[in-house]
């Protein structure tokens, strides 16, 4: 059985997302089981139900909340007693909406980092246009990077789809810059470049050399390595995307005759193309390079989101990210 410790407080929408996405999770696999973790007079009618059990905590992270609040304060809060599952053993993972910082800052705490790594990272899929979806990192956990940090994160990219795709090919990495050349960007993307190479050329990872901001819709790499400032912009640009065909199509139907009808044509092709960059379907990112597993879902997740963030989690417990990564 792999087991989830899932904080049912945090997000934006709390219990009444989460216990949907869980009701369906545990209803497509047989061979998981739950931690539900929040307020007792929340999850009392789970209490009874099979392949969960119910951790009580008293408090909630909220939102907004300052890192050292969620740290220091709040000591019983659902997050923290999440992810506490992980570390006394009886979670494989642990997955929450909360706030980001939050969440990494007592992920960091609690469990520490692997040996080797100085910085964990944030890594989650963005579509691109062979159907498929391509692994960034980092999305947001370190806006300033030293070369070496970057290295770090191609190890732990290439372990993360390594785990998510078994048996497939070895992944490939990309670093994100300003152009394919090796001459291109400031002076630590260089140097970040020369360690990549040698890495690449020493056999640890499959290193394909810079890629630019369309390569992630593109596919050219199955990972593509950057800091965590350009990581999140790059995001929340991919998140924007699929809203975007949405707003369109509404607008063309709620004008003249023609767009109508011009609409009415373009419609399963733009829907298609809406349902291929959906965010939802690429959430959960994996918090990477700690001694132990944790995943993030959008905080604004809905029930669909939520449920891929526990699927996401659930297969990289079952197919040990967390031994690949060490």
């Amino acid at each position: 059985m792999i087991t989830l410790a899932v904080d049912c407080m945090g997000g934006d929408h709390g219990p009444r997302v989460t216990l949907e996405a869980c009701e369906k999770f545990l209803a497509t696999h047989a061979d998981a089981q739950l931690l539900l973790v929040g307020k007792s007079e929340v999850l009392a009618p789970w209490a009874s139900r099979p392949r969960v059990t119910v951790i009580e905590a008293s408090e909630v992270v909220a939102m907004d909340d300052p890192i050292e609040i969620a740290l220091r304060k709040k000591k019983d809060s659902s997050m923290r007693a999440a992810i506490q599952q992980v570390k006394d053993g009886k979670a494989d993972v642990a997955v929450s909406a909360g706030n980001t910082g939050a969440l990494m800052a007592i992920a960091r705490y609690l469990l520490k980092t692997i040996e080797g790594i100085d910085r964990p990272a944030i890594a989650s899929q963005m579509p691109q246009e062979k159907g498929g979806a391509t692994t960034v990192l980092d999305l947001g956990a370190n806006v300033d990077c030293q070369p070496e940090h970057l290295l770090q994160f191609a190890v732990m990219g290439a372990a993360l789809v390594s785990a998510l795709q078994p048996g497939g090919p070895e992944p490939s990495v990309g670093l994100l810059n300003i152009g394919e050349k090796a001459k291109k960007g400031n002076d630590m993307i260089k140097k970040a470049g020369e360690l990549l190479r040698k890495a690449g050329q020493s056999g640890f990872i499959n290193f394909v050399g810079n890629v630019e901001g369309n390569d992630i819709f593109k596919g050219t790499a199955d990972i593509v390595i950057c800091d965590g400032f350009v990581g999140n912009v790059a995001l929340k640009a991919s998140e924007g995307l699929a809203g975007m065909v949405g707003g369109f199509l509404k607008q063309e139907f709620s004008r003249n005759l023609f767009t109508k009808m011009a609409a009415i044509v373009a419609y399963p092709v733009l829907s298609a193309f809406k349902k291929r960059v959906d965010h939802r379907r690429y959430n959960g990112a994996a918090l990477l390079g700690l001694r132990g597993l944790v995943f993030k879902s959008h905080g604004s997740a809905d029930a669909l989101a939520f449920e891929q963030a526990l699927v996401r989690a659930y297969d990289a417990a079952s197919h040990q990210l967390l031994a690949r990564v060490q």
